[in-house]
């Protein structure tokens, strides 16, 4: 028990990531086409319009491969006090958040940008708290 409260805030940030990607991962599978759909108007006037489900398929990938980094993580913490796969899951989870916050400035939408902006500073800083 002792580990889990030395641990808290890790849990906490992991648990927020997890959401956060397993609730977009799973909205990109069950409507691929409404998301696909909007996302080819959304970039239509950029030069990722005719990358964009190649792009999408990697950011599904990437998206679930953070939540699944993130949740090993959290059983790992509970089980061994231990946090090595933090790290990966916090890292996927930054570089798929940059990846987002790259075709919201490319798509010039500087709200959308902003809400990334938002969503990066917990996941950067679990990669700060894992470093220390």
């Amino acid at each position: 028990m002792e580990f889990i409260i030395a641990n808290s805030t890790e849990l906490l940030l992991l648990l927020f990531l997890i959401i956060t990607f397993l609730q977009s991962g799973w909205d990109k599978l069950t409507d691929w086409t409404g998301n696909l759909a909007w996302l080819k108007g959304h970039f239509e006037k950029t030069p990722l319009k005719n990358s964009v489900p190649l792009l999408l398929g990697v950011v599904l990938i990437l998206e679930i491969l953070a939540a699944i980094l993130c949740t090993i993580s959290v059983v790992q913490i509970l089980g061994t006090g231990k946090s090595s796969f933090a790290m990966y899951g916090a890292a996927v989870s930054c570089i798929v958040l940059l990846m987002l916050l790259f075709g919201q400035r490319v798509a010039k939408d500087y709200d959308g940008a902003r809400t990334i902006a938002i969503y990066f500073i917990p996941a950067i800083f679990l990669v700060y708290l894992l470093q220390a």
